[in-house]
């Protein structure tokens, strides 16, 4: 009991003193530092004051505590203010908010009538506590001060970079992201498409939608936080890098099946949907976890420095070689695989149903192929600084789920036959005459319009 109590007024004189020193720390002048109160800004990174053998800042105020980290902009953007005498003069208020004077010429002297001096009739801006934060700053042997401060985003909705970039882009991949939605549906319900090449198109159609929406994301202006950008831009190109896997994986199977001299393969057989995923999967999971760590550890230094302050952070340019370099890579294997089974389906004089079936497949291989290797060209255009390149890729990214809705579903005969007999049941007479239950020999048969006769 003894010991219980002991605790009990050890932790209660703890509370006390706590909330004293809280109460003193409310009533101190808040003053936001941008690096840490030991660290000084010194060649574009927050260094510790004894690297560089300096002091640490002093604002020149009574009575106030730092309070560290870069401001919080919320939806605006953020912006850098070195006053190294120039025209740029930055000026801390007593009240803890920052005044930032543009003069039309540098002020030869700073004095503390700086601002009562009207002959230079500066335009001054003031930057309440939260949306500013202030430093020391050392340039060589240059000292000076800087600041980085909230600006609100003057774009008019009229402009065209507003109306691509946060109406038309995500309009463009929402229409996307539903016609692969539908595709993915469609293939996962109809028994008769619950095959490997449907499993496949499936999986395409899902990697599609998760790289459509983190593109959407990253795309958008509203989204500031470098976390952000940093989780969409991973889900985007990780996804990405799956589909084309994927897609590889079916030019693979199509062409080992022409090739073999077996005509009764077990098209349906889910071991190989597995030893195509272990296949798919784990190079994507791999090339995923080189690139980011390239991005962490091996990217170019100078753009690491760059990046301390910068809030929008995005992956790298060796950490994007790295996730597009194997998309090239599978674009040549498809090439390969597509030159060599075009050439064996011209040989060929006879086939059978599976060889039929394959064929459409094929057709439709080539056409999912050309599509995509498109969208991807117009996006690593994107890349570029200019913005008609940017706005290109959102206009062929609109074509993207609709060309998917023709090639998988509206071209093949076969799916659409399976979708009408799904829909169109005994209450619906516009169909009756096209389902003829009894002539009914399946989806091999339906796909060269035989199940008539």
């Amino acid at each position: 009991m003894n010991l219980l109590r002991k605790l009990f007024f050890v932790s209660l004189i703890t509370g006390i003193f706590q909330t004293i020193y809280s109460y003193r720390d409310e009533s101190k002048l808040k003053i936001n530092k941008c690096c840490e109160e030991y660290e000084v800004y010194y060649s574009s990174v927050c260094t510790h004051i004894r690297s560089v053998n300096t002091t640490i800042w002093d604002p020149q105020l009574h009575d106030f505590i730092f309070v560290t980290g870069k401001p919080d902009c919320g939806f605006g953007k953020i912006w850098s203010i070195f006053n190294n005498n120039s025209t740029d003069v930055l000026k801390l208020q007593p009240d803890g908010s920052l005044s930032h004077l543009l003069y039309h010429e540098a002020p030869k002297t700073f004095d503390e009538d700086i601002f009562v001096r009207m002959h230079d009739n500066p335009i001054v801006h003031n930057y309440p506590q939260g949306k500013y934060c202030m430093d020391k700053r050392i340039e060589g042997n240059i000292k000076s001060e800087f600041a980085l401060v909230c600006i609100e985003d003057q774009i008019h909705w009229t402009t065209t970079e507003f109306m691509m970039r946060n109406i038309a882009n995500p309009i463009t991949h929402a229409i996307s992201i539903i016609c692969l939605l539908f595709i993915a549906i469609i293939y996962f319900i109809m028994p008769t498409l619950k095959d490997l090449v449907g499993n496949i198109i499936t999986t395409m159609c899902m990697c599609l939608i998760v790289s459509q929406s983190a593109d959407m994301a990253r795309l958008l202006t509203v989204f500031t936080s470098h976390i952000s950008i940093i989780i969409t831009e991973t889900f985007c190109y990780v996804s990405l890098l799956g589909t084309f896997f994927w897609l590889n994986s079916l030019a693979y199977y199509i062409w080992k099946t022409f090739r073999s001299k077996n005509v009764f393969l077990r098209i349906t057989d889910g071991r190989k949907y597995c030893y195509y995923s272990v296949y798919a999967w784990s190079c994507t999971i791999l090339m995923g976890f080189v690139a980011m760590f390239a991005h962490y550890t091996l990217d170019y230094p100078a753009e690491q420095t760059l990046k301390t302050f910068e809030e929008q952070e995005s992956i790298g340019s060796l950490g994007i070689i790295i996730f597009f370099m194997p998309i090239a890579f599978t674009v040549i294997a498809n090439i390969f695989f597509f030159a060599t089974t075009m050439k064996i389906i011209n040989r060929m004089n006879t086939y059978g149903r599976i060889h039929h079936k394959l064929k459409h497949s094929f057709r439709m291989f080539l056409l999912l192929f050309l599509t995509l290797t498109i969208t991807w060209i117009f996006f690593l255009m994107s890349f570029s600084k200019y913005d008609g390149l940017i706005y290109c890729h959102i206009a062929i990214n609109a074509f993207q789920g609709p060309l998917f809705v023709y090639i998988c579903i509206y071209n093949q005969k076969h799916v659409l036959h399976q979708i009408k007999k799904t829909c169109c049941g005994p209450c619906c007479t516009c169909c009756q005459y096209s389902q003829e239950p009894e002539c009914d020999w399946g989806d091999e048969m339906s796909a060269i319009n035989t199940g008539s006769y």
